[in-house]
């Protein structure tokens, strides 16, 4: 198999992969443009950041790359809107929208004449963004990491939205190596989102702490939270995951008001930037289902190298 171009809007990928939108700062301007540099799309992550921090973030990668770089921001956070005005102002190439989306991003985007590609878990929220002015949608299974929007798996549900619109179609949750790309191609999909595997790469600015948490992994390891935010969330088995499964209080004593709605049974903003750091004590880390078959930190470069082989293998299989 030949892996084809992802047309979103304007934008040709020459490799039809993006790169995952990992929060707190594990997507930056280092793995997004080492992405973009291989053909495939890379994201900033622009949850957790500064509007300054972002549009610093998003110079950076220009700096580093002439390939496409978008954000992605959770629609849950209350910065959302300024948050994604930024980064159109900075020329952004596209803006993927996770944990919801509204009308009104749509309008921006015909503004400012850049693609908005909402994350979508069924059939109807794909319909709701084609008809609203989606560029494509990410289809996100149960199998993905970090907040999840269903408990269907991607497998089921790539094929029932390709079906019902007709903007192209990214698969993502669970997608780690070449094998898991032919696949979400023999689905119907136009491309893979991968957030995962990038997290363990060399250009990922997760601590060392937080990579070899994944290289060690087992599927014993993978468990799901629940999430502040009102979602559940799939993550990794360490000592801040034992506080929150023993009933430790971990009521945040003061409250950044970070999220527009939050449960406060603890602060995820603070959790995932510890993790970021390597505070494995404080630090939520996520990931997704598959992470037991990452055992490596490669550079993008040879992650890539890696993929395009185990295509070609696995499509002559």
């Amino acid at each position: 198999m030949r892996l084809p171009e992802l047309r979103i809007g304007s934008l040709v990928a020459r490799i039809p992969i993006v790169q995952g939108g990992m929060a707190v700062r594990i997507s930056t301007a280092p793995l997004a443009s080492a992405v973009a540099n291989e053909g495939g799309i890379g994201i900033i992550a622009a949850t957790g950041m500064s509007v300054a921090e972002l549009r610093n973030e998003i110079r950076k990668a220009r700096a580093l790359t002439k390939g496409l770089i978008g954000i992605n921001c959770m629609f849950a956070v209350r910065e959302f809107a300024n948050l994604v005005k930024a980064a159109m102002q900075e020329g952004i190439d596209l803006v993927v929208s996770g944990a919801g989306f509204s009308r009104d991003m749509f309008q921006w985007g015909r503004e400012y004449r850049i693609p908005i590609v909402p994350i979508v878990s069924s059939a109807r929220l794909a319909r709701m963004a084609e008809k609203m002015g989606a560029a494509a949608v990410v289809v996100e299974g149960k199998e993905a990491g970090g907040h999840l929007g269903t408990d269907e798996s991607m497998c089921k549900i790539v094929p029932e939205v390709k079906e019902a619109v007709k903007i192209p179609v990214i698969a993502a949750g669970g997608i780690v190596d070449g094998s898991d790309i032919v696949q979400a191609f023999r689905m119907g999909a136009d491309g893979v989102q991968m957030g995962t595997r990038f997290a363990a790469s060399v250009e990922s600015a997760a601590s060392d702490e937080f990579k070899q948490l994944y290289v060690r992994s087992t599927p014993q390891d993978v468990v799901l939270i629940k999430s502040p935010v009102g979602l559940p969330g799939r993550a990794l088995k360490n000592q801040f995951w034992r506080k929150l499964t023993t009933g430790q209080d971990l009521t945040p004593a003061n409250c950044d008001g970070c999220l527009k709605r939050c449960g406060r049974s603890f602060c995820i903003l603070h959790a995932l930037e510890a993790a970021q750091q390597g505070d494995m004590e404080n630090g939520l880390v996520f990931s997704g289902a598959s992470v037991p078959r990452v055992k490596d930190i490669l550079p993008v470069k040879a992650i890539f190298q890696r993929l395009l082989e185990q295509v070609r293998l696995a499509s002559e299989s």
